[in-house]
């Protein structure tokens, strides 16, 4: 049996329908007893746990083959990521008291950076889960295609897309959510020992290829805009966000190419969704 957190997400879902079309046997961490109807109709177990509830987290990892372990995205986190710090924590209390065969964490892309920033909360996760006695392999996965369903609106209703990486013609490492619940399932069936690091990429892809894609699947023109860098902060803000500088110097790491994968790209294992199917769902699920 597999526990999987994150279920109800994109990653998590597409891990667990990637498992249960394996024939294996899943067990859905949730929140609440309501988000985990629709698993149980799949035929999953539910264990009912909050991912800061070391307790909860116990019954829901006991007696698990592997567990995918997902960090909730907090894109405005306090100053010291106390909000990811307590998830860890509570995380890595569970999975050492309850042993399971072998553990899947989702990375990113850059989490070995120093340079603060936003991603370095799945560094302090690599930390901590890295020194666990078991199985453990970080998957650093690209940045996500999905992001682009910010895209969606401004790309159907004027053509022009604000891009906040820039020069529009730099690639960066992305992937599609479906290459990582599919590849997470893989690793979470395979047998190693120790820690272990794998990264995942389906292409290297600039703004403009996104502007491309986004003409290819609507039918027009469409066009990046770079927002420039000294307006970010006030435009965040006004947005709601509390502190920008993490998420700032997160695009910084792409844009100056300090955020990347660590080790040589011949290792690095490849998606296969293409950039096109996940543009058109992105419209589809806007319509």
């Amino acid at each position: 049996m597999f526990a999987i957190t994150g279920i109800t997400g994109q990653v998590g879902g597409a891990v667990a329908r990637a498992l249960l079309e394996a024939g294996k046997s899943v067990r859905a961490v949730v929140r609440d007893a309501d988000k985990g109807a629709a698993w149980a109709q799949r035929g999953c177990a539910i264990a009912v746990a909050a991912l800061d509830d070391a307790e909860a987290l116990k019954k829901a990892f006991a007696d698990a083959e592997g567990v995918f372990f997902l960090l909730p995205p907090v894109f405005d986190p306090a100053p010291d990521f106390g909000e990811a710090r307590r998830v860890i924590a509570a995380v890595r209390e569970a999975l050492d008291a309850t042993r399971p065969g072998r553990l899947v964490s989702l990375s990113t892309i850059g989490a070995q950076a120093r340079q603060s920033n936003l991603l370095q909360q799945h560094q302090l996760q690599e930390n901590s889960l890295g020194t666990l006695p078991l199985p453990v392999t970080f998957l650093r996965a690209a940045w996500f295609m999905e992001n682009a369903a910010w895209d969606v609106a401004p790309a159907k209703a004027t053509g022009v897309i604000p891009s906040f990486l820039y020069p529009l013609d730099k690639t960066v490492p992305m992937v599609a959510t479906a290459d990582i619940g599919r590849v997470a399932a893989e690793l979470l069936q395979e047998n190693w020992q120790g820690r272990r690091t794998v990264e995942l990429e389906s292409a290297r892809l600039s703004p403009n290829d996104i502007a491309a894609g986004f003409a290819r699947v609507l039918g027009r023109d469409v066009r990046m805009e770079v927002v420039p860098r000294a307006t970010w902060e006030a435009l965040f803000r006004s947005q709601g966000m509390r502190d920008p500088m993490p998420r700032i110097r997160m695009l910084d790491g792409f844009n100056e190419g300090w955020i990347d994968f660590e080790n040589d790209a011949s290792t690095i294992r490849k998606g296969v969704v293409p950039l096109d199917t996940v543009l058109r769902e992105l419209v589809e699920r806007a319509a």
